[in-house]
């Protein structure tokens, strides 16, 4: 194409684009209209309506306000050319024009129609002759590069089909990640418009995009399912709280707002816990043989006395022997209920021994069971005292106590008698309720084994019903001043309180009423049940980490990321298969990502000479790009090391974009490598790798990590002798 000729075709798709932003812009400003009158305007009371529908109806508003809000970033990045001559435009949203049969006039990423913008090539041109891709600055397309498809001599193509692609991943790295919608590569799409209804495992090594793309097949599961997804939500598992601030803001800039974001630490509503256990202790807590080691903890409180424990009624005295107990107990664990709801069982039959027992010495000589009313009355008589006896009470407590999760772990945890009964001695601690990320999965686990504590659940009820009767009542004063200000009002200028709500129902529709937001809600509930679950660092979680997220996701559709080279935690996966084939049989899928688009090849060298020694069998991901810049390494004393960290912070702080500084435990100054999972910089300083070797396996998959964080430039600090997988880097004799 000529110059003229592109600057003509510039100046008619900036024109174009100019249209789609107008168009955009009425669609906003309607949609704002609707959402203001919905959030003003009276409830129609005689037809049903309720604040319930007002909520759904504003929240549905908002949404849709969101959606276009952040269609503003890059509303349209490219456009396709079909060979019969037709074009389509591609976008973030889909715009239609209305007064011409709904005519598609941008294309919605997702939409079926937008795939070919992913994934023709030359030589699968998926029926297109070209694709252009829009080079945007703010609203305003500032040009454009073509690339011709199903033509092999090249024709009207300039040379430029990677530009976006390569744009972007060179570009400085801000504060989060971003969306890839305007450059996702073909091996990407094909898994994020992969239809299938179980696990899909998403493995690639550093740097191939597996978040980002696990997150877009969220948002593409949500265009394509919404109905069936969006009133449960997504869940979406990482690392630590620092990823998940990474990638808060992608499924937000792709306009998906029902998204609850958590750590491993934080699925036990209540409790927020980033502390780990020491290898042994976390590979026992993860496996699944721990099961065996909760139920043996809960059948150690379910005793039997030493001695008969004696109980004083008004008339007569009785005594749970051992005998009695244990037939109790029995009765209470063949019931197959839950250990707290089973006390009723143990407790009705200890009832029934010790009332026959009263009423035979009681009526000895003037009553028998044929006196049948009188017996009943006495037998009534007897339980309703032993339900007021403290005695009785206290021997139950003893024999079949109540028990909250947190109460049986702690407690177990103390007992050197209580974990060698249990079978692990191992587990011995002195703080017994200072919770650890491996402890969650076991205090979850106790919820169903324990079931809940009556007392405790009547208590929470009592408060519910409270707080909500004083709402109601504040929303029924409100209505009673709303009508008697009404005499002071003229009819013409307004409506009245009661054209608006019926008074006589307004506390039991202000009941129904929940205004937090679905995100909140589901986070506070432990029985809340997700559409779709978002697992990233898939690898290090352990068998009964994955036993708390199945419960939470009953249909067992999942997006699994990970890196099985990248564990560092003892009880995470080792096979894929090991791991989902108990859950979903036939029903998982793996994909692999092969491509780097984080990590330049200068880096990835060194990175992948380390993967060789620890994974022999892993290939490492083939880098896109170079850099330029060869990775350093620089021996220092210890007096230097922090003068020398000071002076790489110094040095990137007059730099674009971001950097961090990684190191073992302890070295002030340094991160470990654990908390940058996930995360990318445009600049890393390794301080100490033979440190953060000598850890073993979990080392060499922590010096893997550190290693592969940067996107430009790669320092490495050393006290000892490099490690021999590190020989590559240059050694200099100052920092870069």
């Amino acid at each position: 194409m000529s110059t003229q000729g592109h600057e003509d075709e510039l100046r008619s798709e900036r024109n174009h684009v100019a249209g789609l932003y107008a168009r955009l812009d009425a669609e906003r400003a309607r949609v704002k209209g609707r959402y203001g009158a919905a959030l003003r305007g009276p409830i129609d009371a005689e037809n049903g309506g309720t604040l319930v529908d007002r909520d759904a109806e504003v929240r549905a508003l908002a949404r849709e306000v969101n959606r276009l809000d952040v269609a503003d970033n890059g509303l349209c990045f490219g456009r396709l050319d079909t060979l019969s001559g037709e074009h389509s435009y591609v976008g973030r949203i889909g715009i239609f024009d209305e007064a011409n049969d709904y005519e598609p006039l941008l294309l919605d990423w997702r939409a079926p129609a937008s795939r070919a913008f992913y994934v023709a090539t030359a030589a699968s041109p998926e029926n297109m002759r070209r694709r252009r891709q829009f080079h945007a600055r703010g609203r305003q397309v500032v040009d454009f590069t073509d690339e011709a498809l199903g033509r092999p001599d090249g024709a009207d193509d300039d040379g430029r089909g990677d530009s976006a692609l390569l744009a972007a991943v060179n570009a400085p790295r801000g504060e989060g990640m971003r969306d890839i919608v305007a450059t996702i590569q073909a091996e990407q799409d094909q898994i994020i418009r992969l239809d299938h209804p179980g696990v899909l495992v998403i493995e690639g090594g550093p740097g191939t995009g597996k978040t980002v793309v696990a997150l877009h097949r969220v948002a593409y599961l949500l265009y394509t399912q919404r109905e069936r997804m969006e009133r449960h939500g997504v869940l979406v598992v990482g690392p630590n709280p620092a990823f998940l601030n990474h990638i808060g803001r992608v499924l937000p800039s792709l306009g998906e707002s029902d998204v609850v974001f958590m750590t491993a630490g934080d699925l036990v509503p209540g409790l927020r816990v980033t502390a780990e256990d020491a290898p042994e202790a976390a590979r026992l807590k993860g496996s699944l043989k721990v099961l065996d080691v909760l139920a043996a903890a809960i059948a150690d409180r379910q005793r039997l006395p030493g001695d008969p424990l004696p109980i004083e009624l008004s008339d007569v005295a009785v005594r749970i022997d051992a005998e009695t107990a244990e037939w109790a107990r029995e009765e209470a664990r063949a019931s197959g209920l839950p250990h707290n709801e089973a006390r009723a069982v143990f407790r009705e039959i200890v009832t029934y021994v010790l009332t026959e027992r009263a009423m035979a010495r009681i009526g000895r000589g003037w009553l028998t069971r044929k006196d049948g009313q009188a017996w009943e009355e006495l037998r009534a008589d007897l339980v309703a005292e032993l339900a007021d006896n403290d005695a009785f009470v206290a021997a139950l407590d003893e024999l079949w106590p109540i028990l909250t999760p947190e109460t049986l772990l702690a407690q177990l945890y103390t007992s050197p008698e209580r974990l060698r009964a249990a079978g692990a001695d191992a587990l011995l601690r002195a703080d017994g309720d200072a919770w650890t990320v491996s402890d969650l999965p076991l205090l979850d686990e106790l919820v169903d084994l324990l079931g809940p504590d009556p007392a405790a659940e009547q208590t929470a009820e009592r408060e519910r019903k409270a707080a909500a009767e004083a709402e109601a009542a504040y929303a029924a004063g409100v209505l009673d001043l709303m009508v008697g200000r009404e005499d002071h009002m003229d009819d013409d200028d307004h409506l009245f309180a009661t054209d608006l709500l019926y008074a006589e129902d307004l506390a039991d529709r202000f009941l129904e009423r929940d205004t937090r937001e679905l995100a909140e809600r589901a986070a506070a509930d432990r029985d809340w049940t997700y559409r779709h679950v978002v697992v990233d660092e898939a690898q290090e979680l352990s068998e009964m980490d994955w036993r708390v997220l199945m419960r939470r996701c009953p249909d067992r559709s999942f997006t699994v990321v990970g890196d099985l080279a990248q564990r560092r935690s003892a009880a995470g996966a080792t096979s894929w298969d090991t791991l989902f084939e108990p859950y979903v049989p036939g029903r998982w899928a793996y994909r692999s990502l092969s491509v780097n688009y984080r990590t330049p090849a200068e880096i990835m060298g060194v990175a992948g000479a380390l993967l060789a020694e620890f994974a022999p069998g892993v290939r490492p991901p083939e880098s896109v790009r170079a850099c330029g810049v060869r990775p350093w390494s620089r021996l220092v004393t210890e007096d230097e090391l922090a003068m020398a960290i000071e002076e790489f912070v110094r040095d990137e702080a007059g730099r674009e974009g971001t950097s961090v500084v990684i190191g073992p435990p302890g070295v002030p100054g340094t991160v470990p490598a654990s908390e940058t999972k996930g995360l990318e910089f445009d600049a890393v300083l390794v301080v100490e790798p033979e440190r953060i070797l000598a850890d073993g396996p979990r080392g060499a998959a922590e010096l893997y990590v550190a290693l592969t964080r940067a996107t430009q430039r790669l320092g490495v600090l050393h006290l000892g002798p490099l490690p021999q997988a590190l020989t590559g880097l240059a050694e200099t004799g100052a920092a870069g």
